[in-house]
């Protein structure tokens, strides 16, 4: 399973990097660092993998991989602090943000240092005379490697350490639970891999009796782990735009049916002519939010054509027809609307339009989308009969108009 999962992991996140590799020609410097942070992550898991490992190790530069990694991981670190200090602000006014910021600047700053002193402890004092299988238990108890290793952990375990700290904080704070959720992942990710370094720091100066393959595997698994709550972490959040989407679009399909019916009837309120509703559903003109809007809109704007097709009466008699519904106010816009499209249909016209529907607190049009999906629901419901009693109660605005010229005739 972990010579799986050590595939695996790295596909995903090289995946996920490529995915997000549109943010480095974007203006946004937060989805930057959030793509380097990816990156960083996964050439690092790369150096895991046997294949890839036994590559580097087997090279000229022998046990290369362990410097790569440590390289690799401190990058991630690096662009994973400045991702957070850009989420709250170069200048926060909270004490910890500006610890946490000192703190990224000084890494930051240290970087550059970092790397060179590790390269040179690397080839000139690092016994690298053998690849080894787990670099860390295979150079046990050797100053060299141990003074190497221990400025790497530490390193890696401050900048992680600064990580989950925010990550927890911003989580505790976040609005939407999927936030927070991939908030405490990447939060707990950061705890073990600020944890897990001073272990290995303990195990590098004093030696352990397991094997060189034991600590390797558990090596492995706890940066798949790692990753693993990281990956899974960054990707909840995304949940909410992929839902929110999802949501749109079947609004969007839902909405077809009235506003099919309301733009045949008036087809001047519709820039292009509706096709079928699988043609409709498939046709990709803009984005998926605009699109929604101009449904949303041109509905509105049908139902307020509807007004001169329809009596004063007939919104009274539609609420005594559906008093007795699960869901009566739907109900009754959807009959008001299917009698008045009646009417449209027949040419019957009122002398006056009749008054408008009654007002909704929709505070925007993804909210009034909803409702009228509602009605739309309703609206497929509406039967001839219903639409037949409605005129029987309601009258029809041909006889109102009729009525109206003759009483004018009369009169004169």
């Amino acid at each position: 399973m972990l010579s799986v999962l050590l595939w695996v992991v790295p596909v995903v996140m090289t995946a996920t990097t490529a995915w997000r590799l549109p943010s480095l020609w974007t203006p946004d410097v937060l989805h930057r660092h959030l793509w380097m942070c990816c990156a960083g992550f996964a050439a690092a898991l790369w150096c895991r993998v046997p294949p890839v490992k036994e590559a580097l190790d087997s090279s000229a530069v022998t046990d290369v991989s362990a410097l790569l990694k440590y390289t690799f991981s401190l990058a991630a670190i690096l662009a994973g602090l400045k991702y957070i200090i850009g989420v709250y602000g170069e200048a926060g006014p909270s004490r910890h943000v500006s610890v946490s910021t000192w703190v990224s600047r000084t890494a930051h700053r240290l970087a550059i240092t970092w790397l060179g002193l590790l390269a040179v402890l690397f080839f000139s004092v690092v016994d690298r005379s053998e690849p080894s299988v787990d670099f860390t238990t295979d150079h046990a108890g050797q100053w060299g490697a141990g003074l190497f290793l221990t400025i790497a952990y530490t390193y890696l375990a401050a900048g992680s350490g600064v990580a989950c700290f925010q990550w927890w904080r911003a989580g505790r704070r976040a609005e939407y639970r999927s936030l927070r959720l991939g908030l405490m992942l990447m939060s707990a990710a950061m705890l073990i891999y600020a944890v897990y370094p001073a272990v290995r720091i303990i195990t590098v100066w004093a030696p352990t009796s397991a094997s060189d393959v034991t600590m390797r595997t558990v090596a492995d698994s706890v940066t798949l782990t790692v990753a693993f709550l990281w990956a899974a972490g960054a990707a909840i959040p995304c949940t909410v735009v992929l839902t929110d989407r999802w949501t749109a679009w079947r609004m969007h399909r839902k909405l077809y049916p009235l506003w099919a019916d309301l733009t045949q009837q008036f087809p001047h309120l519709i820039l292009r002519s509706a096709g079928a509703r699988r043609r409709e559903t498939l046709r990709v003109w803009g984005p998926l939010s605009l699109r929604l809007d101009q449904r949303v809109h041109e509905i509105a704007d049908g139902i307020e054509k509807l007004r001169h097709f329809a009596t004063p009466q007939l919104l009274p008699c539609a609420q005594r027809l559906t008093e007795n519904d699960l869901d009566p106010e739907p109900a009754t816009e959807a009959h008001w609307i299917a009698t008045a499209l009646d009417n449209a249909r027949t040419g019957r016209a009122a002398v006056s339009s009749a008054r408008a529907l009654p007002a909704k607190p929709l505070s925007d049009t993804r909210a009034e989308a909803y409702w009228l999906t509602l009605v739309t629901d309703a609206y497929a419901q509406v039967t001839p009969n219903a639409v037949r009693a409605l005129h029987d109660r309601a009258g029809r605005p041909g006889a109102e108009a009729d009525f109206t010229s003759a009483a004018v005739a009369a009169t004169l």
